[in-house]
């Protein structure tokens, strides 16, 4: 039995036992954030059956994709994106862009795409909880931002939203900044909108409660 395998089987148990809890047609994907471990740990995880997993650095995701790329792994893009890895992150096919951050950095992402002749999956980052330090578009402006994107943008293909909730030891903090990004996932569905992206390690419980169907988990599911 794996290290990982009992972790990973609790991790599940509680997502579960939320998802009958609040709505039990949710169906939830983990991304699991190897971005702490190597390649060996990812192909333990990969064995016991996750499929998804998160880099969060475009030069590390390179690598580990390169480490292993006789698995058929499914690749998310979840970190800042700096202007310079642009191209190299084209060139990766991630499945999924996690953090597009603006209206400025999808215009920059669609030209380079178009001039290679490709499409990216990506989400909208949202600042749900307003914090300075934290990258995404403001939630006031989120559903417009998304639209134009959507108008303009023909080489991106918005998945949805994603969001980090917030920075905070107060569960009700945390809540309203995942509540918040869902309520804008949930205007965005007819638009295509299919992930909303939201609850890492320490909140994924909230998350699902709140109603994400994408989770980032990284920690509790590698230490």
């Amino acid at each position: 039995m794996s290290k990982y395998e009992k972790r990973y089987d609790e991790i599940l148990t509680n997502i579960e036992n939320v998802r009958v809890r609040v709505n039990q047609h949710q169906i939830i994907k983990i991304i699991a954030v190897s971005k702490s471990v190597d390649a060996k740990a990812i192909e333990d995880m990969y064995n016991i059956g996750q499929r998804a997993f998160g880099e969060n650095r475009v030069q590390d995701l390179k690598s580990k994709v390169l480490e292993l790329e006789k698995l058929p792994i499914e690749w998310h893009f979840i970190g800042r994106l700096q202007t310079n890895k642009i191209n190299a992150l084209i060139d990766l096919n991630p499945s999924l862009m996690h953090s597009c951050s603006s209206l400025d950095m999808a215009k920059e992402i669609d030209k380079r795409l178009g001039v290679k002749g490709k499409t990216m999956n990506l989400l909208l980052q949202i600042n749900s909880a307003h914090e300075e330090q934290k990258a995404g578009v403001n939630p006031e402006l989120a559903i417009d931002i998304y639209d134009e994107i959507l108008a303009t943008c023909k080489n991106i293909n918005l998945k949805g939203v994603m969001s980090i909730g917030a920075h905070s030891e107060e569960e009700k903090l945390i809540k309203e900044s995942f509540e918040l990004t869902h309520s804008i996932y949930n205007n965005l569905e007819n638009r295509g909108a299919k992930y909303c992206s939201m609850g890492m390690s320490g909140d994924y419980e909230l998350a699902v409660e709140c109603g994400a169907n994408m989770l980032r988990i990284g920690s509790v599911l590698f230490h």
